[in-house]
């Protein structure tokens, strides 16, 4: 096998294993191994002569045929020289493993799969074919065949067909690797083929298009398309080139395909209008041109399909270290994965906390914001209205008036105004035990590290949560013990104050009077109001202290100390039963370690054969 044969053939090997692993036909910025590669597309309109071109190349009657749109999805074509003497045979991508011998099953084949997509409906489908032909009648080429430019919908089509098809094969040729074969029949005028005028507007310089004029044994007598294959009525960078179909009658009773090819040769080399050109013209030079071409375009990428092949290597043999490698079979060493693993998971967990990363700050917004906020709304304006005061007084003094300073109204007042800021205790230590929660969920969520094992993630959580109940239970009664604190005992000037407000009026006689006026029990509500407004001060300080010193500061010592230990005595069974994988990351996995082969054994072939002499 000459070079080019083996450079041509093993871009047809990668093209052929990038469909298998489905690494094709990617819609992101960077292209993927098989979009970088050189393809050609077939392009021209209904009844052009395309099936029979590509017959002809092939050497083989595989395309179903008949009026209307007959290509109804691309059919990714890839040939394969083989050896002389070997079995000529094809394979579909979807029908991995069988081999077809008799190529009248292929083009059913090809039409049930048309029809499994589409249905039995005129609708097109953009979702590809993939057939592999392997014979030693073919040069190494990739085709893609795709359906014929119309100019309008038939019946059973909707009257977007047009425009779909050509938005199709538009997805096809635009892209500045595919080269493109413009199929045009040699019976009608050049000017009116769809084939050039798309090509001619995707490839306005003609560096990648080649011209190929069929039907020339049809055109009327008298006449040639001489212009035309030798580029006076339309130029093209490379040569035009002829093709004489075999005719209906040799379609219909299956004619031998290398009969049809030197039956071919025969005309160019009899014509008296194209003997000249014979040696440039029919399918055969077709493929070889063809075959040049792609040789000459494939060298002078290879710089960039390496680069790209090098840059694919990097990104997956990172995604790999991602994904990890296969787990241990040894309890020791299982062991020491999952306390990695969770150590992992523990450093960003307190990276949030510390700030590192986002989310700890909110629960500074618990007490900056929702704490003095719950604080402000307590309702001591209603609690502390004269009504109530007189009546709280009143039902402390029992059957005796007081004399002076209602003590135990005063008491009671306080007491059962502390009461109120157990509410806002609680719900600081809620919300800060739900941040806590949800810093947890994002941690195990952001451990690459322990994306495939689901069971440890689900017990990871499970810990952390019955860890962060314990810590939120005794936040909840020191944080209440706080209040409760401030309610067994009231700060003693306070008290002693009262007398000497009570006799600032220095008329003691009159104060006596007034304890019964709305007045005196005005300054009660408001010596009460002031205590509190003191007591809920003190509060503000030392609630959040409360809170981060038993669930914040417990969080980062000993979140996962009694998992730790748990884990400490598990078996060996349980442990293989923790790092179960995830099946989807197994496979993704799987899949990716065959791209890194592909990728590196392309590398490593194009570097063999490449630079080859």
């Amino acid at each position: 096998m000459t070079t080019m044969e083996s450079l041509i053939g093993l871009v047809n090997r990668i093209q052929r294993a990038c469909t298998v692993l489905g690494d094709y036909g990617s819609d992101n910025a960077l292209p993927t191994l098989w979009e970088a590669l050189p393809t050609v597309a077939v392009v021209g309109g209904q009844s052009s002569g395309k099936s029979s071109v590509l017959e002809s190349i092939v050497g083989r009657d595989f395309l179903p045929r008949g009026s209307g749109i007959v290509t109804r999805r691309p059919l990714v074509l890839h040939l394969h020289k083989t050896e002389e003497g070997q079995v000529e045979y094809a394979e579909f991508l979807h029908l991995p493993r069988r081999k077809f011998t008799d190529f009248a099953m292929v083009r059913k084949e090809i039409q049930d799969e048309t029809d499994r997509m589409t249905g039995r409906s005129k609708q097109i489908s953009p979702v590809p074919i993939h057939l592999s032909i392997y014979s030693p009648n073919v040069v190494n080429l990739t085709l893609i065949d795709l359906p014929g430019l119309t100019k309008v919908a038939i019946e059973g089509q909707p009257d977007s067909i047009v425009q779909d098809i050509e938005n199709m094969v538009r997805s096809y040729v635009e892209k500045p690797n595919c080269i493109i074969l413009a199929i045009s029949p040699a019976n009608q005028d050049i000017a009116t083929s769809d084939a050039i005028k798309l090509a001619r507007e995707v490839d306005p310089s003609g560096d990648r298009t080649f011209g190929v004029l069929t039907k020339l044994d049809l055109m009327d007598k008298g006449t040639n398309a001489l212009d035309v294959l030798e580029g006076r009525s339309y130029r093209l960078r490379h040569p035009w080139v002829g093709i004489v179909n075999r005719s209906q009658a040799d379609i219909n009773r299956n004619a031998d395909m290398m009969a049809a090819r030197q039956r071919e040769r025969d005309y160019f080399a009899s014509s008296p209008d194209y003997g000249h050109l014979a040696s440039v013209m029919g399918s055969e030079y077709l493929a070889k041109l063809l075959s040049r071409h792609l040789e000459s375009v494939i060298r002078a990428r290879i710089p960039s399909i390496l680069s790209l092949i090098n840059k694919s290597i990097d990104e997956l043999e990172g995604e790999m270290n991602h994904l990890g490698r296969p787990i241990a079979v040894d309890a020791g060493a299982q062991l020491y994965t999952i306390l990695e693993l969770c150590r992992a998971f523990d450093r960003i967990f307190k990276e949030h906390l510390d700030g590192g990363r986002p989310g700890g700050d909110k629960i500074y917004g618990v007490f900056d914001n929702q704490l003095p906020v719950a604080l402000r709304k307590l309702p001591f304006d209603r609690h502390l209205s004269i009504q109530n005061v007189k009546k709280v007084v009143s039902e402390a003094d029992g059957y005796q008036p007081h004399l002076i300073a209602p003590e135990q109204g005063y008491r009671r007042l306080i007491e059962s105004s502390l009461n109120y800021f157990r509410g806002p205790a609680e719900a600081s230590v809620d919300a800060v035990h739900f941040v806590l929660k949800e810093l947890v969920r994002r941690s195990i969520g952001e451990t690459q590290e322990l994306k495939r094992f689901p069971t440890l993630q689900a017990e990871l959580a499970a810990a952390s949560f019955e860890a962060l109940e314990r810590f939120r239970e005794d936040s909840r009664k020191t944080t209440l013990r706080l209040v409760e604190m401030e309610a067994s005992y009231l700060t003693v000037d306070f008290f002693r104050k009262l007398p000497q407000e009570a006799e600032k009026g220095g008329n003691p006689q009159a104060s006596t009077v007034d304890r019964y006026t709305d007045g005196h029990f005005r300054r009660i509500a408001s010596n009460v109001s002031s205590y509190i407004t003191m007591v809920s001060d003190t509060l503000r300080n030392t609630i959040p202290k409360s809170v981060v010193y038993c669930q914040v500061r417990e969080a980062k010592r000993s979140l996962l100390n009694h998992f730790y230990t748990q884990v400490g005595k598990k078996e060996g069974r349980q442990l293989v039963l923790l790092l179960n994988e995830d099946p989807a990351l197994m496979e993704r996995r799987v899949q990716c370690a065959k791209r890194l082969d592909l990728y590196k054994s392309a590398r490593d072939e194009i570097d063999s054969v490449a630079w080859a002499r």
